[in-house]
């Protein structure tokens, strides 16, 4: 007791270890539901921040248009730019009153703008798509991981025959450390296709996030009339900012037309003009520049990704060097590990089983990890090696049950087995 309270000591007023999350996917999985997700959602409150904006749509027609009449209209309706105004020596010449705006006339092309009304919806379904491939794995995981390693933050600091609490923090004894490692060890080598299942569905998400956001990409394309694509390139190889037309007017312009029809007092049918002003294309050039270059990044870090997932498929069967480094990073260098017991596990795990093992590595202390590896490599040592020419052998070592056991919570690790007297 007296060293619990030195460490206590020792520990509470100075240092304060914060319990983390279990990792159960890479760096580009976390791009995609945090990251991205938190970036629509901020975009959905700019875009709804009205009051601090302005309207969405503002227009002016002639005296016999009620002006409410006209912005509900035209907002709802669609208004149009035409192609040929976009001409920046008559803007320039004062020719032209705004880019896009001005006289019509049969031939000319219109761009009709309509997606101005659904902007705050589509970011938000697309933040919540973000986020499906994350929700789907982790009903998937079914916290695995964290009820493997549950216990073992602090296991480098079991130095009593007792458990302890001390600063808050429960220390397990050199025993139970022992208990829990031999648990992890059994609850591998016991479930190893539900490993292997584990492995597979991690795998899949990854593959789901990057045809995702290519679906994204090819979507907003659509939204906003095939102009995403080349919005990038549109505004890195534009130079002369101080024009009046710029490549982002052509997709968000700021003043469009709107043409109203009604009946006049003989019954004949009257046009009305109206020149709207678009406040919020302001904010939404910035939204979805900011996104291609974005999604540009998250596109090459899923394609990264994969492209690893299919190098380390390749490699961990072929390089005990790959395998050292790996196991290595994954326990930030805090353990070395023999070379013949990697060896042993690479031989008689397949991929998805190594992948397991990686992540268990990633939520553990380098010392516990080893000590399990070591305890695991023993265990897959007592069968034979696989030949190089039996395919079959290549598949990996096949769950051993120890009698008859019922596991029906696949998700949480063994009991340990009750001694009978």
């Amino acid at each position: 007791m007296m060293l619990a309270a030195t460490v206590s000591n020792l520990l509470g007023p100075r240092m304060r270890i914060a319990l983390r999350k279990p990792i159960i996917e890479n760096f580009a999985f976390k791009l995609h539901y945090q990251l991205t997700v938190t970036l629509l959602l901020a975009a959905v409150i700019l875009v709804c921040a009205r009051d601090y904006i302005g309207e969405s749509i503002r227009c002016m027609a002639d005296a016999g248009i009620p002006t409410p009449l006209i912005e509900k209209y035209c907002f709802f309706m669609a208004t149009f730019t035409i192609v040929r105004h976009y001409n920046e020596s008559l803007l320039q010449g004062g020719f032209l009153p705004h880019p896009g705006v001005g006289p019509i006339s049969d031939s000319d092309e219109y761009l009709h703008h309509t997606y101005y009304q659904w902007v705050p919806f589509v970011l938000f379904l697309q933040s919540l798509a973000f986020y499906m491939p994350h929700y789907i794995w982790k009903k998937k995981e079914g916290g695995r991981i964290k009820a493997l390693v549950v216990g073992l933050q602090y296991a480098s600091l079991a130095l009593e025959e007792e458990d302890m609490t001390v600063a808050g923090m429960d220390l397990p004894s050199k025993s139970t450390l022992d208990k829990r490692i031999e648990t992890i060890r059994r609850d591998i080598k016991l479930r190893l296709r539900i490993s292997r299942t584990w492995s597979v569905w991690l795998v899949s998400m990854e593959v789901v996030n990057l045809l995702h956001v290519m679906f994204e990409i090819w979507i907003i394309n659509k939204f906003l009339n095939g102009q995403f694509i080349g919005l990038g390139p549109s505004v890195l190889n534009y130079d002369e900012w101080s024009n009046i037309a710029d490549p982002l007017e052509t997709v968000f312009p700021k003043v469009t037309k709107c043409i109203f029809h009604k009946y006049g007092p003989s019954g004949s049918i009257q046009q009305h003009d109206a020149l709207c002003v678009m406040a919020l294309n302001i904010i939404h050039e910035k939204i979805y520049t900011v996104l291609w270059f974005w999604f540009l990044i998250l596109f090459i870090a899923s394609v990264l990704a994969v492209i690893w997932r299919i190098i380390s498929f390749f490699l961990y069967r072929r390089s005990p060097r790959f395998n050292m480094m790996m196991f290595q990073r994954a326990t930030k260098n805090d353990a070395k590990f023999d070379p013949y017991n990697v060896i042993e596990v690479v031989n008689g795990c397949q991929f998805a089983d190594w992948l397991f093992l990686y992540y268990l590595a990633k939520n553990m202390q380098g010392v516990v990890f080893k000590e399990l590896f070591t305890r695991l490599a023993e265990e897959l040592g007592k069968r034979d090696m696989p030949d190089n020419d039996d395919d079959s052998e290549k598949k990996g070592a096949e769950p051993i049950l120890l009698g008859h056991l019922s596991y029906d919570d696949e998700t949480l690790p063994l009991k340990p087995e009750k001694k009978t007297t």
